[in-house]
């Protein structure tokens, strides 16, 4: 098994790490990994929709596609198998890179685009599916800081590509040599993108080779609260003075935010300047 495949199941493990959400079939050097994903996808009136997913691994994966299989208790046959084949489309348009994880996501979130409407995909008999809860009441906000960026054009993509596929929004912050990242979204997405962060290879070493971000931390979290500004979108921002930061943080409603944690690791950054001179 090859170092990019054991990199990626270990983050599925930690990704998926539910009661039953992840179970290891087999996995052996010839025959490749095979294990089980059991998570949920969004109807058309955005009920939750259980989704059996089983994948296998062949010994040449990436470099070629996974097998794939879809059950679901809730969806017909037919409706499985145009899954099924929709995720294999996916899939070779993702070859060379660990796609599973992408993959998943993409169900989930197009899940609704594919079965219809819910009359044609759910029986009588599950009715009593719960619907989702309200957004505001899975929402959270998170600031992150990262210590560096040694390629800084690779991994800006690569986080705008990981908050696009788990729908957050929020700001990548740069001032001078300060970087911070603000993400808004569902808590369990928020979990994902941090487990992302710490396990992907999304930056270089010194001495150019990939590596893993070892060098983040979590300055604050919570629930959104009334107060603070829903962002639209995911976006890249450069500033070109704290007061711009600032302001930044307080039209989100984000005052108290900047001046317990931002304006404290702003001052820090100072002094190591003034040392270093």
């Amino acid at each position: 098994m090859g170092e990019l495949v054991q990199e990626e199941l270990s983050a599925l493990e930690s990704i998926f790490c539910g009661p039953d959400e992840w179970e290891v079939v087999s996995c052996s050097e010839t025959g490749g990994t095979s294990f089980r994903i059991n998570t949920n996808g969004q109807g058309f009136l955005d009920e939750n929709i259980p989704l059996h997913l089983s994948f296998h691994l062949p010994a040449t994966y990436p470099f070629c596609l996974p097998g794939i299989s879809v059950n679901s208790h809730h969806l017909t046959r037919a409706q499985c198998i145009v899954i099924k084949e929709k995720l294999l489309e996916q899939a070779e348009k993702l070859l060379s890179e660990p796609m599973v994880h992408q993959l998943v996501l993409w169900i989930q979130q197009n899940l609704k685009y594919l079965i219809g409407q819910p009359e044609t995909t759910i029986g009588s008999e599950d009715c009593s599916l719960s619907t989702s809860t309200s957004v505001n009441d899975g929402m959270w906000i998170t600031l992150l800081h990262l210590d560096h960026m040694r390629a800084k054009t690779k991994y800006v993509k690569t986080v705008e590509k990981w908050t696009s596929n788990l729908r957050l929004t929020g700001r990548l912050m740069f001032l001078g040599k300060i970087i911070l990242i603000l993400l808004q979204g569902d808590r369990n997405n928020i979990k994902e993108y941090l487990i992302l962060q710490k396990t992907s290879k999304v930056d270089v070493d010194s001495s150019g080779k990939k590596c893993k971000e070892k060098m983040i931390s979590i300055l604050f979290e919570t629930k959104v609260q009334m107060e603070h500004k829903r962002f639209l979108a995911f976006e890249v921002k450069e500033y070109s003075s704290l007061d711009e930061l600032r302001k930044e943080f307080e039209a989100a409603g984000l005052k108290e935010l900047f001046s317990e944690f931002v304006l404290k690791l702003a001052n820090h950054h100072q002094f190591l300047n003034q040392i270093h001179r």
